[in-house]
């Protein structure tokens, strides 16, 4: 426990990963009032959106007016994922801080998801993240399936240290260890970070955790014990998971925070400012909050 970090920083990736698959188009003042609000609760950094295909992401297809639309805040770092060198190019005329590449740990996953190796994947980031760091911009590479697929099963820690090293090799600066599918558990959750730890520091590394079992905070603290200090989460827990039926996906920012604030990590964000901008969004979807926290503090609040 002597690892524990006095404080942790939450990357919130609920207006890009959290809306992306929502049915119903959300339209983009939604969009940045939502950072706007994320911002005013003191996230410091935002995932906003992607520059992918309309054909393929439809709710994406305002990137450009959202990334516009935004009162910028300084010291907040606002991301968005870009597939490919065309995303990168449409992505470079909105100023985005960081660019987000990813890549699976599982070979199935890769070739099912992008019909590609990893090795393949990776390779085709290259030029982007050469162009994002030529540009002064910040490159994050996200790791998905580190723990599961749905295809494979169990991922070895040996596929994540692979990915973490091809990562490395292209340039990306830090990278986020995700578990996609949430199927993960504490002590496989550590010998995914530990895999990466042979490539990043602990500087540069970040947990993502899906809620699907219901182990995603439980993950969060196993990460936390060896130092790991950035995290990502969804506002409202966000974004379901669509290789689970009727799961959840992201875990909620807010309960991350509870959980934070109550082991005395400094996180710099208003809970209950943060419990608004997930009603916010979740009113605007037509449906409670997914996050167990707000849902508990609205209660009280009517009480």
């Amino acid at each position: 426990m002597n690892h524990i970090p006095p404080q942790v920083r939450l990357i919130d990736v609920g207006p890009r990963d959290g809306l992306q698959n929502e049915k119903q188009p959300v339209p983009a003042a939604v969009k940045i009032e939502l950072v706007h609000r994320l911002q005013a609760a003191g996230l410091k950094e935002i995932e906003v959106t992607s520059y992918v295909s309309p054909k393929w992401v439809p709710q994406m297809a305002d990137n450009h007016a959202v990334m516009q639309g935004i009162a910028r805040q300084g010291g907040v770092r606002y991301s968005v994922l870009t597939p490919n060198l065309k995303g990168f190019e449409a992505a470079l005329a909105d100023r985005p801080d960081e660019i987000v590449v990813f890549g699976a740990a599982s070979e199935a996953f890769s070739q099912k998801n992008i019909n590609c190796s990893i090795a393949e994947s990776i390779e085709r980031f290259a030029p982007v993240v050469a162009a994002a760091l030529a540009a002064g911009i910040a490159v994050r590479g996200a790791m998905s399936c580190t723990v599961g697929c749905p295809y494979e099963g169990d991922i070895a820690p040996e596929r994540v240290a692979y990915l973490a090293g091809l990562m490395r090799g292209i340039g990306v600066q830090r990278v986020d260890v995700a578990d996609t599918i949430g199927v993960g558990t504490p002590r496989k959750v550590q010998a995914a970070l530990e895999a990466t730890l042979k490539h990043f520091d602990i500087d540069h590394i970040s947990g993502h955790f899906h809620d699907t079992y219901g182990q995603a905070l439980s993950n969060t603290l196993a990460a936390l014990e060896l130092g790991v200090w950035n995290f990502q989460s969804s506002v409202a827990g966000l974004g379901g998971c669509p290789y689970a039926k009727g799961a959840t996906g992201n875990v909620a920012t807010e309960d991350v925070v509870y959980l934070l604030h109550g082991m005395g990590i400094e996180t710099g964000i208003d809970l209950d400012a943060l419990v608004d901008a997930g009603q916010f969004i979740s009113d605007h979807l037509g449906r409670p909050s997914g996050s167990r926290v707000a849902r508990a503090l609205l209660t009280k609040r009517q009480g």
